[in-house]
């Protein structure tokens, strides 16, 4: 499948007689995204324009018509808002909420894996905004670090709700096809292209994964390698990739990306019960997710040289290649017949996350001052204990004699 290409001849279009089409923003496997102007009320808003060939698909507009008005409804701070859709000529479109920042991937890439509290602070929102979503009956299909969005402000939010369901639904796609993101898919999405709720959960199980680790946990040449590995392999814990992984962490993954679905999360709901467990149990400090400094949003008015949706320009540190982070149609006859390889082996990494010692986090501190405390407690305690039964046997001791 081609890669979107955008038509230059769009910067600058009216599309419906209301929104200008500004800077393209970046491009990925179906649609490009720029920075726009809604004429009739002054507001910046940013346009995903989707490649002309969805546009003779009279299935496919029927479905994200309904998808985008389902989404629409949503309301939630974790939820990029949906204002409207329609088409232009050739080029169905989606206008939604300028989120002034940049992405979860570009946020990567300048800085590496996450500790756990900022981890925790990215998953708050991302599993809010799904939980409101998963409690209307939609699912998102294509949880990524390029459709989580952080504005300058520190707010955290899920872009794309619908887009993908409305391509798997359309004739151009069928049961003999894989549609998402390679490095996210759940198992059954690939085995059937089927899923639900879960499947968004195990999504966000590798989105974790990444955080701690700055990789997947499925490495792959190709994206249907990466694909199909996760049909025979188990995703592996994430300290066993980078040291200082706290064990909690290591659970909530396992449970997300269970080759069983009933093995998961019901829902994203239930997932952030857990992790709210878990930030209690380490005392896990609040965190604002700073904004990537040199996002594409921010170039959009600037340059001409555009990345593809999930490269910066900035050094890629590790982890997959950009084709495996697209969303794309992939065809299962394309699998090679060949034995599934062994779980990769990681040369872990000590002591560090993002170059920081593990002990100068807010978290690991709390977790060495609570064990101090305790002890304290119970020497105190074992103290008194004596304190009191000496007193008492003094006080009873005329009695005894």
């Amino acid at each position: 499948m081609e890669t979107y290409q955008p038509a230059d001849a769009l910067t600058g279009h009216v599309l419906d007689g209301r929104y200008r089409v500004d800077g393209l923003i970046a491009t990925g496997g179906m649609s490009g995204v720029y920075r726009g102007l809604d004429l009739r009320l002054d507001r910046p808003v940013a346009v995903k324009i989707m490649d002309s060939r969805y546009a003779a698909d009279d299935h496919f507009l029927t479905r994200f018509q309904r998808e985008a008005r389902a989404v629409a409804r949503l309301k939630h701070p974790g939820l990029v808002s949906v204002y409207d859709q329609g088409i232009d000529g050739r080029h169905p479109f989606l206008v939604m909420e300028l989120v002034e920042g940049g992405t979860l991937r570009e946020l990567l890439r300048e800085r590496g894996p996450m500790p756990p509290h900022a981890v925790a602070a990215v998953l708050r929102p991302v599993l809010g905004g799904l939980a409101v979503a998963h409690r209307a009956g939609l699912v998102h299909r294509d949880i990524k670090p390029e459709n989580v969005l952080i504005s300058d402000d520190g707010d955290v939010k899920i872009a794309d709700f619908g887009l993908v369901r409305a391509l798997a639904e359309a004739k151009i796609t069928s049961t003999s096809v894989i549609l998402g993101t390679a490095a996210y898919l759940a198992p059954e999405q690939v085995a059937t292209g089927e899923t639900d709720a879960r499947g968004d959960v195990y999504a966000v199980g590798v989105l974790i994964f990444e955080l701690l680790t700055g990789r997947t946990p499925f490495p792959g040449d190709t994206p249907l390698a990466v694909a199909y590995q996760r049909l025979e392999q188990d995703v592996v814990p994430p300290s066993t990739v980078i040291t200082g992984v706290p064990r909690q962490f290591d659970d909530i993954v396992a449970c997300a990306t269970s080759r069983d679905p009933q093995g998961r999360f019901a829902d994203a709901a239930e997932m952030a019960e857990q992790l709210e467990v878990i930030a209690r149990e380490l005392a896990l400090p609040t965190f604002r997710v700073p904004a990537p400094r040199n996002s594409a949003l921010h170039r959009s008015d600037t340059t001409t040289d555009i990345p593809a949706a999930g490269s910066t320009g900035a050094p890629d540190h590790g982890g997959d290649p950009p084709a495996t982070r697209h969303t794309r149609v992939f065809s299962r006859a394309e699998l090679p017949p060949q034995e599934f390889a062994d779980e990769p082996e990681y040369q872990p990494l000590t002591g560090q996350f993002a170059g920081i010692e593990l002990s100068e986090f807010y978290w690991a501190r709390q977790r060495a001052k609570r064990v101090l405390l305790f002890w304290v407690i119970a020497v105190l305690t074992l103290a008194g204990l004596a304190a009191a039964a000496a007193w008492t046997l003094g006080t009873n001791l005329p009695n005894l004699l």
